[in-house]
């Protein structure tokens, strides 16, 4: 979420939410505002992308913050679709006599918050699936063996996506034949907590992902448990034709976003049922290897973003209908 405060078409002050439990976007750009400007606030338009907060959580309401400065006009992108607040955030300001503008821009808006509103409106994490692949189509070579398809570039890329998502989650056979730190060691930013779905314990915990002191869920049907950083979290099942029941766990867990990074069995799972929102492929234009473990394929989506990068095409995908 953003805010831009303007005051005759200068821009005096902006700020965004950037991290969960600390000052929203609004007070972070009124904050931001220079002492040599201060006088000006009750002058100037404030531009949120989110109807300001109307509750006490983590922070203090942005609304009344807003009365309390004395700022005349709000542009409000979108209003807020959490129960706490819709469109009683909007009210505040206006029973303060405060003009309030909204619906502007709001589909950019809502892209922008993708991942705050998918896990209001549908209860469950922002899903974003991402792959490598060959020319033809393949993730690794015959018997499973690993093949480096994407540029140094592209893995930095990889990590800058990590590190938007508040967790990273891949199956047990990939954890056991990539042995993955899952980490965005190439990039700045939160660590993403890690997720691997290991239904039956079969992970040796020599693996890297029970290391470095990272947050850790093993999603399994035989434990209870946790030891540091690993917490191993006992469902009921873990079914590969079943994966909201993955997608519900973590809600329930307060996980607002999730990158799955593979293999093809937990990509496949959720594509089958449509249960995804963004997805990031990256090809490798110029090595084959004809036969091994397929891709998974992509049937439906709009196009958002196409990327060239030396060897490597990536294109962003985002699902048909979602936000």
């Amino acid at each position: 979420m953003g805010s831009v405060l303007v005051y005759n078409d200068r821009i005096i002050g902006e700020g965004w939410h950037e991290k969960f439990g600390e000052s929203h976007a609004e007070v972070n750009c009124l904050e931001n505002v220079a002492a040599s400007d201060r006088h000006l606030i009750p002058e100037s338009t404030i531009y949120v992308s989110l109807e300001p907060c109307a509750h006490f959580g983590k922070t203090p309401p942005c609304a009344n913050r807003i009365v309390a400065e004395g700022i005349k006009k709000v542009v409000v992108g979108m209003r807020d679709p959490f129960s706490r607040v819709n469109g009683k955030g909007i009210a505040i300001l206006q029973d303060a006599g405060i003009e309030v503008v909204t619906g502007v821009l709001e589909d950019e808006c809502r892209w922008q918050n993708k991942r705050f509103l998918t896990f209001h409106e549908k209860k469950r994490p922002y899903l974003h699936l991402k792959w490598a692949q060959t020319a033809d189509g393949f993730m690794s070579g015959e018997n499973h063996s690993r093949l480096k398809i994407s540029s140094p570039i592209t893995d930095r890329l990889v990590h800058k996506w990590r590190s938007e998502e508040a967790a990273i989650m891949v199956g047990s056979q990939t954890a056991l034949l990539d042995d993955p730190q899952l980490t965005n060691r190439w990039w700045t930013g939160p660590q993403p907590v890690r997720i691997v779905v290991d239904r039956e314990l079969r992970l040796p915990e020599s693996l890297k992902l029970f290391s470095d002191n990272v947050l850790t869920l093993i999603l399994n049907e035989k434990k209870e448990l946790q030891e540091g950083a690993v917490r191993w979290l006992k469902m009921p099942r873990l079914s590969a034709d079943e994966p909201e029941l993955i997608t519900e766990a973590l809600y329930k867990l307060g996980i607002q976003s999730v990158l799955i990074e593979g293999g093809a069995s937990l990509l496949n799972s959720f594509i089958n049922k449509g249960l995804w929102d963004e997805v990031h492929i990256i090809t490798n234009r110029n090595l084959m290897v004809q036969n091994g473990l397929r891709a998974p394929l992509l049937n439906a989506g709009i196009i958002f973003e196409e990327i060239i990068s030396g060897d490597d095409k990536i294109v962003g995908i985002k699902n048909n209908g979602q936000l």
